[in-house]
């Protein structure tokens, strides 16, 4: 259906911009594979896309590491659970999965990684989404009806009743008649004539068929609820209040899952326990408001907090030669200082020094004299 496909592909697309990170030492080569080419059929945009859209469509989805000729992991490969099944082999689970050509592959089950939604049956997948298909059949139900209204509304234009008992080839006949005689082009005096053999013929009145916009707003409703999503998101027309609440309610438990499943899938818990990590982030800043950017971009740049490619991030512009410098105002300082201040400045007032180490007065005896 048209608006289950734009759900999951709006939905997909945002999870498409999470940038990925490796925090800490470890596999830091990594990083670079995932920011570009995780596998290589898919770049980065590719990757999570199809990502999103399996575990949106089937509430389960496999990420399996491919390795180098030395074990190591050199990439990773999303995979649709329906290619997927558990098998136990020696009293320990393997995933084995059957690519498109038709060969098949196994991996230990603790290396593969596992995102689900709606997880409550099984302990490994996520729920079909038979709770959608009564809505499904709605929206197939009410595209027939208008489909067949707008057919009937604009073919039906007379009813004529037959005067004597006819075949139903003979019935044929005379409807292709009149049409011909009446109905076509060549009828250019607009008058319409019948024999006896038609006891009756009315015009029907053609009225345009119209969908009920409020039975098709509640079947579109029950699309977003499930999907979590709505009208402004799908269509690209969001303010800033509503982006921020599909993040957080969409995109972020997405980000937050794969970061997980792909750092417990990547390092050990010892490397874990150190920091390493892998992360998925967006710059939440590129869709709020223009006078929003300007303010987060001038008091955090003025506080140190961001540098100048940072502030050209938010704006989405190309970073610039040192950019990576902080800047701070100089009229700031720590409160617990303040008192500190006054008595150094006061200090150094009086001994003829000024804040930067240099003499203001000079001292000595020719300062005695003009004194």
């Amino acid at each position: 259906m048209e608006i289950t496909r734009a759900a999951i592909h709006s939905f997909a697309t945002f999870c498409s911009k999470l940038k990925p990170e490796i925090t800490g030492s470890a596999k830091k080569h990594l990083e670079r594979t995932l920011q570009f080419r995780p596998n290589p059929f898919q770049d980065t945009t590719k990757f999570l896309y199809r990502l999103a859209t399996i575990l949106a469509v089937n509430n389960t989805a496999f990420i399996v590491p491919l390795e180098d000729e030395f074990g190591g992991i050199a990439g990773y490969y999303p995979l649709l659970p329906q290619n997927c099944e558990v098998l136990e082999v020696g009293g320990a689970p393997f995933l084995r999965y059957t690519f498109s050509n038709g060969q098949r592959a196994a991996i230990e089950f603790d290396r593969v990684g596992i995102l689900t939604q709606f997880q409550y049956s099984d302990d490994f997948f996520g729920e079909d989404n038979r709770a959608l298909r009564p809505t499904m059949q709605l929206i197939h139900a009410n595209n027939q009806g208008i489909i067949n209204g707008v057919k009937n509304s604009a073919s039906i234009r007379f009813l004529a009743r037959i005067a004597n008992m006819l075949s139903p080839e003979d019935i044929r006949k005379e409807r292709e008649r009149f049409t011909e005689d009446n109905l076509s082009a060549d009828n250019q005096s607009g008058m319409i004539i019948y024999d006896q053999k038609f006891a009756d013929v009315k015009q029907v009145d053609s009225k345009p068929f119209t969908v009920n916009a409020v039975q098709m707003g509640q079947i579109n409703e029950n699309v977003f609820n499930y999907f979590g999503t709505s009208a402004g998101i799908i269509q690209n027309k969001y303010t800033e209040d509503e982006w921020n609440a599909y993040y957080e309610g969409k995109i972020e438990p997405f980000a937050l899952q794969l970061s997980l499943v792909m750092s417990n899938m990547t390092f050990t818990p010892r490397e874990i326990a150190h920091g390493n990590a892998i992360v998925f982030t967006a710059n939440r800043l590129q869709y709020a408001s223009n006078q929003t950017k300007l303010n987060i971009s001038t008091q955090l740049f003025d506080r140190g907090l961001l540098n100048r490619n940072g502030v050209m991030d938010i704006w989405n512009m190309a970073h610039v030669e040192g950019g990576e410098k902080y800047y701070i105002r100089k009229e700031y300082t720590e409160v617990s200082q303040l008192g500190k201040e006054a008595n150094t400045n006061a200090s150094n007032e009086g001994s003829g020094i000024s804040v930067d180490g240099t003499s203001v007065d000079g001292g000595g005896e020719e300062g005695h004299e003009e004194d």
